[in-house]
């Protein structure tokens, strides 16, 4: 079904609502990112001319060590800035993480989604699940694909969106939702995750500055963090129910409607479940013969890919939606029709980020948000909180998870030490404030996907439309993180096996 017709969606009031016209008053998304690089290279000039620096400990990977060091602004209009821009641009584009990810992966999405096989699912999925839980369930899922690497970005939004709208919801609504769980509950889970010891062992290196043999356990957050799953669960369901998809009103675009008879469906469905479970098969003798390894990190796109696309095919050969191989490649054709605009976003953003990276700025904010708090003097849990909203705030300018706290845990860890604080409390302080604000910073590299995929459904949605859907989510799971943190410090519970908030010299 075509419409001429853009999705309405409400013209809210208030804060959200000033934020989003604000925001959609700026230039494309696009352009906006071409004018904060410009802006980048004058800035760094202005603050190298300056002299701005900041005093660093970081951890050294290479050593197994913390070491001090001074971060200078590093100008882009010197002979070295200049080539950096020009020495790598190409390389910033094509390095850019999301990039490469959405593209492989949207290779066997699309023929998923256009053989009718994802409808198919979805529909099956839909008459079998209660529909008060439908947006708990996404939001749930959300917050455990991060067991999965880069699959919860990649795949789990555009298929919330699609289940939203079978269900005659709006789609955006499953797309902000699960997103919600994916970056805003990047660091809940009932189960453990690469970014355990991740994190862990900038903890350990950063604690052993005052104890030489500190040790910090990979499930050293756990029992947090598995509290923190249902809560999040909870209130991402609730903000997706009563505010978000409410303020979005009535979708208006193209309706949910399926694409052969159920005849040819059912049998669709059949081959593609033969499919997959002989993928599996040969996936598992895979991970055997050539080592479990290979699933992990950029491994697990073409196993997506794989997983879509393969039952996609067999799904359009048995349902009819494929006749010939010209019709699965015509597919793939048409996903990627719809992705030009999200290809020249990212070559703005990626040159936007790598000049951020480059100058130094954000460890130079970080550094003197950091002195600031130190110099405080507040104790307790108005310290802690205090410390969650730092890190909130620094997110907006350091995006990656491992980088910030490298920089900050060797500031951090020994001073919440010297106050009467374990390192496993500091570092499941920074994580509530790692999470929070991933949701409505630009400088997130996944960012710019999430606007692609939200215009799929309007259109006209900007930069102000994104922020202003996501920062109901931002705030509510900071202040509930926030509160639950007070609780735990209140009773004094354990936040890990063997890990406990306080800690003596």
């Amino acid at each position: 079904m075509k419409t001429d017709k853009d999705p309405v969606q409400k013209k809210g009031g208030g804060v959200l609502g000033f934020i989003e016209r604000v925001g959609n008053a700026l230039p494309d998304p696009s352009i906006l990112f071409l004018i904060l690089a410009v802006f980048m290279i004058l800035l760094s000039a202005v603050g190298a001319a300056l002299g701005w620096q900041g005093e660093v400990m970081l951890y050294d990977a290479e050593i197994g060590d913390v070491v001090t060091s001074t971060a200078n602004v590093n100008s882009l209009l010197s002979k070295e800035g200049i080539a950096e821009i020009f020495g790598n641009m190409v390389q910033n584009f094509i390095g850019f993480a999301p990039l490469g990810s959405v593209l492989v992966a949207i290779l066997g999405i699309g023929v998923c989604e256009h053989s009718g096989l994802m409808q198919a699912v979805m529909t099956k999925l839909v008459k079998s699940t209660p529909k008060p839980l439908v947006t708990a369930v996404i939001v749930f899922l959300g917050i455990e694909s991060n067991l999965a690497s880069n699959l919860g970005y990649v795949a789990l939004p555009p298929l919330a969106a699609i289940i939203f709208l079978s269900l005659g919801r709006h789609p955006i609504a499953g797309l902000l939702a699960a997103f919600a769980g994916v970056s805003g509950g990047f660091s809940a889970n009932l189960l453990l995750s690469a970014l355990e010891p991740m994190l862990g062992g900038v903890t350990q290196e950063a604690a052993r500055m005052l104890v030489p043999d500190y040790v910090v356990p990979n499930t050293a957050n756990w029992y947090f963090m598995i509290v923190s799953t249902v809560l999040l669960t909870i209130v991402g369901t609730w903000v997706t129910d009563r505010i978000v998809e409410p303020r979005l009103g009535k979708y208006e675009g193209p309706k949910f409607e399926e694409t052969v008879d159920a005849k040819s469906q059912s049998r669709g469905l059949r081959a593609a479940f033969i499919s997959l479970v002989v993928l599996a098969i040969v996936l598992v003798g895979v991970y055997f013969t050539i080592g479990g390894s290979l699933f992990f990190g950029n491994g697990l796109i073409p196993v997506i890919m794989l997983f879509f696309g393969v039952p996609g095919v067999a799904y359009g050969y048995a349902a009819g939606t494929i006749k010939k191989t010209k019709d699965a490649v015509d597919m793939m054709s048409n996903s990627y029709s719809s992705m030009a605009s999200y290809m020249v976003m990212c070559f703005f953003a990626a040159q936007f980020i790598a000049y951020f990276d480059y100058t130094n700025l954000g460890t130079i904010i970080s550094m003197q948000m950091s002195s600031w708090l130190q110099a405080s003097h507040i104790t307790g849990i108005p310290l802690a909180i205090g410390f969650v909203i730092l890190v909130c705030i620094i997110d907006l300018f350091l995006g990656s998870a491992s980088a910030k706290w490298a920089i900050m845990a060797p500031i951090f860890v020994p001073m919440f030490m010297t106050l009467g604080y374990s390192p496993e409390f500091t570092q499941m302080a920074y994580r509530i404030g790692d999470s929070c604000t991933n949701i409505i910073t630009p400088l997130m590299s996944w960012f710019p996907m999430l606007l692609v995929f939200m215009q799929k459904y309007n259109k006209k949605a900007s930069v102000g439309t994104l922020i202003s859907s996501m920062l109901p989510y931002s705030l509510a799971f900071l202040l509930v993180w926030c509160l639950q943190l007070a609780v735990w410090m209140i009773f004094d519970w354990p936040i890990g096996p063997g890990s406990f908030i306080g800690f003596t010299l």
